[in-house]
């Protein structure tokens, strides 16, 4: 008999649900292959990826950093006219004495590429501390699809404005920049990747180009002293003094803080940096310092950049050309460039601007694409189609879209919601830093890490106040991943949960000396509040006397056979938050009795799980008695989900059901009382 040939739609689920094996994101995740950084596809246990010398892997953090120089001199204009470089400046020394310290130390405290938000979790645990990541997910996935949204459309920006161009697709930006987000997801769909060997000629020619650019504006300006003397009268006339002027521009500064982004990401490319030889021996030192240098020097040309464009822009390019509608709107570097340099030139920095912006929407799209499994998983909070990449892939590139539409495809409207992206996680890392210092008794750097941390918060919170579309996009985001993270968290909570099972000695002898005969065990919730330690080796009655009275209930209440010797279960929960734990099981007699201390994220999945391992080592089926509950429903479902206790009886039942369908393999549960 043959097989049914499946239909097209079965065809579609198996295409999409299909594993991309080895293919890797770019700002979460450290690339599976050796010369990848980004990808579409599901991660995967790979062979450590090659490495390279610190200079090369900054081109990743650049293809993310250096395309903001695309609009970043424009939007300064506009959020402070003519005191753009001095704002500019404000920036600069924000990033260098704020944000550069705070990487640095982020980077010493995660070798392997981790990044801000795992350092908090592992500071903060529990829910408060997972509560933490979900907030901190949410609003870098704001700034992830921001960052695709916002450089397709200044890409499209810069097609549509070239001059050889504009009379073909005048009016068209829009329409391109969803051509674009399309063309990328399909693309994705397919598999990408980006290359170190790619990014590094890209970054060179787009930072090449720029500062030939800046110097020809630079010289320009030399020749036009009455354009500077002009710019520095009119602040003057306006702000009365260089401190005056200062002041406003720290006022201002919150408005171009998406020139902060890329620091994350020099962070998260870490495992790519070559190190010392015996750098796995030695806490990976040379790692370490490779991208402390890697983050120094990216921030040092960025800050020059940055200061050039700015001021150069903001004098030689008229005002009104800035406005929407201007030939210089996200664009002002390459208005520059077609003014000053000619068509040729022009047309050359306009497709490098192009090629670097678009493979930076790749970039974050391929760090939205590891965000989700990086995560979520591993707390029980996604659901199972999220372990692949092609639905991701589709969800994602519906999210830019309407992203898109919703802010009509302008440069100028999204930088406000970038910005905020960008801070809440300078802001994350900074107070991560000052908990881990702080943690360390290093109070000199907690106060200066607290200092920087006020800074960020100060500025997040006057973007968001003055720009709020970045907090309400975050709130949507941070909404959605709570509310998908609890119904996946709920509907996986009967699963085994653990990464593997770990025996003392005593643990392994008792379970040998079973003599092949079926193991009894009686779930004991040890100590009058439930609290003491599995590790701990004393009881409140040394003698024993709880055991045996527990004996005697299971006896008279559950029918423990007469002359079985049951082996004690007491289930330590370490942090409930966790989906999936190392579960650890420790042998111990006490007054005669035999007991199993065990340490694991949830008292039900532990119990199952050790049965199963039982049933397995001794080829024989145990058996487990229990006494009722005497709580409701809805409290021991809430007990189950948040402290990993509840009707551990009836919960613990449903997990061996749904593990092991042979009824006669399944553990045997006994309920009395």
């Amino acid at each position: 008999m043959t097989a049914p040939t499946p239909n097209a739609l079965d065809r579609l689920k198996r295409w999409l649900l299909e594993p991309q094996v080895g293919q890797q994101g770019a700002l979460v995740t450290p690339p599976a292959e050796p010369d990848d950084l980004v990808d579409g596809g599901e991660r995967a246990p790979q062979a450590a990826p090659r490495t390279y010398p610190w200079w090369r892997v900054m081109s990743l953090t650049g293809v993310d950093y250096f395309s903001t120089l695309g609009y970043q001199p424009g939007v300064a204009f506009l959020a402070a006219g003519a005191l753009s470089p001095v704002a500019t400046l404000v920036l600069v020394l924000v990033t260098l004495l704020g944000a550069l310290p705070v990487y640095r130390q982020v980077a010493r405290e995660s070798p392997h590429g981790e990044g801000s938000i795992s350092i908090l979790e592992r500071l903060l645990p529990w829910w408060p501390g997972k509560l933490m990541v979900l907030v901190l997910i949410g609003f870098l996935i704001t700034d992830l699809t921001i960052t695709v949204t916002l450089s397709a459309a200044d890409a499209s920006v810069h097609l549509v404005r070239n001059p050889l161009l504009s009379g073909l697709l005048q009016d068209r930006q829009p329409g391109l920049t969803l051509v674009l987000i399309l063309l990328l997801g399909a693309i994705f769909l397919r598999g990408f990747r980006l290359r170190v060997s790619l990014a590094a000629p890209l970054v060179v020619a787009y930072v090449g180009l720029g500062a030939v650019l800046i110097v020809r504006a630079l010289v320009e300006l030399a020749g036009r002293p009455e354009l500077l003397s002009a710019w520095r009268e009119g602040l003057l006339r306006t702000h009365g003094d260089p401190l005056a002027m200062l002041a406003v521009a720290a006022l201002l500064f919150p408005r171009l803080a998406l020139g902060l982004s890329g620091f994350e990401t020099g962070v998260t490319v870490m495992p790519l940096v070559r190190g010392d030889p015996d750098d796995a021996s030695r806490g990976y030192r040379g790692r370490i310092r490779q991208t402390r240098q890697l983050l120094l020097v990216v921030a040092l040309v960025m800050s020059v950049l940055l200061l050039g464009s700015s001021l150069v822009t903001t004098l030689l390019i008229p005002a009104e050309q800035f406005r929407a509608g201007g030939e210089a709107n996200g664009r002002a570097l390459a208005y520059l460039a077609h003014a000053l340099l000619g068509p040729v030139f022009g047309t050359a920095y306009d497709l490098v601007t192009i090629l670097i912006l678009w493979f930076a929407s790749a970039s974050a799209l391929g760090g939205l694409l590891n965000l989700v499994p990086r995560y979520l998983p591993r707390y029980g909070m996604a659901p199972d189609w999220a372990r692949v990449t092609r639905p991701l892939v589709l969800l994602f590139t519906v999210i830019c879209v309407a992203v898109t539409i919703i802010f009509g495809a302008s440069v100028d409207a999204q930088a406000g919601a970038y910005a905020t992206g960008v801070l809440v996680l300078i802001t994350g890392a900074s107070v991560a830093v000052t908990l881990s210092a702080r943690r360390r008794y290093e109070r000199v750097l907690t106060l200066l890490y607290a200092l920087i941390a006020a800074v960020f918060v100060y500025t997040t919170i006057a973007n968001a106040i003055e720009r709020p579309a970045g907090v309400r996009i975050g709130a949507v985001f941070i909404l959605a991943v709570v509310v998908v993270s609890i119904l996946s968290r709920a509907t996986r909570s009967t699963e085994l949960r653990y990464e593997r099972m770990e025996l003392d000695r005593a643990a392994e002898r008792f379970l040998i000396e079973s003599g092949g005969r079926p193991m009894r065990f009686v779930a004991h919730h040890p100590g009058p509040d439930g609290r003491r330690s599995a590790r701990s080796t004393t009881t409140p009655d040394e003698r024993g006397d709880e055991y045996r009275i527990k004996t005697r209930e299971a006896r008279a209440m559950v029918h423990l056979p007469p002359g079985e010797t049951p082996v004690f279960i007491e289930v330590h929960v370490t942090d409930a938050s966790e989906f999936s734990d190392v579960i650890e099981v420790r042998g111990l007699e006490i007054g005669g009795n035999r007991v199993l201390r065990v340490e694991a994220a949830s008292v039900p999945n532990a119990i199952a799980a050790l049965l199963l391992f039982v049933r397995d080592a001794t080829l024989q089926v145990p058996h487990v008695y229990f006494g009722w509950n005497e709580r409701g429903p809805v409290a021991n479902a809430a007990r189950f989900l948040i402290s990993g206790e509840g009707d551990v009886a009836v919960v613990t039942h449903e997990i061996l059901r749904q593990a092991e369908k042979d009824r006669r393999r399944r553990p045997v549960v006994h309920l009395g009382g």
